[in-house]
């Protein structure tokens, strides 16, 4: 994935519960429904034991409009309740990147 540079990336570090109780179907539609919003340049998630999702935005601004979506703040609420045992969120402004590719 190649972006100008600079850009943001929202990395979103968790431990999940036990159990889906609909985790599965609220991450699909979360990642659907950031696509759709201003400023969503791309996401890169991986699970095994520790979750990981890195979501890239253009700006602070639409990183703000994104934290404040009513659908996303419902699915924070319900992680905070059911799916989640532990969450960090880093906000990071990306200068450069490289990457090796065979």
């Amino acid at each position: 994935m190649e972006l100008d540079k600079p850009y943001y990336a929202v990395i979103f570090t968790n431990l999940r519960t036990e159990g889906d109780d609909g985790y599965a179907q609220m991450a699909l539609e979360m990642e659907e429904l950031a696509q759709q919003q201003p400023g969503f340049l791309g996401v890169e998630s991986a699970r095994d034991g520790l979750g990981i999702t890195v979501s890239y935005w253009d700006s602070l601004e639409a990183i703000a409009n994104w934290k404040a979506n009513m659908d996303h703040i419902q699915a924070q609420r319900n992680g905070i309740k059911k799916w989640y045992s532990w969450y960090k969120t880093r906000i990071c402004r990306v200068e450069r990147e490289y990457e090796f590719n065979k």
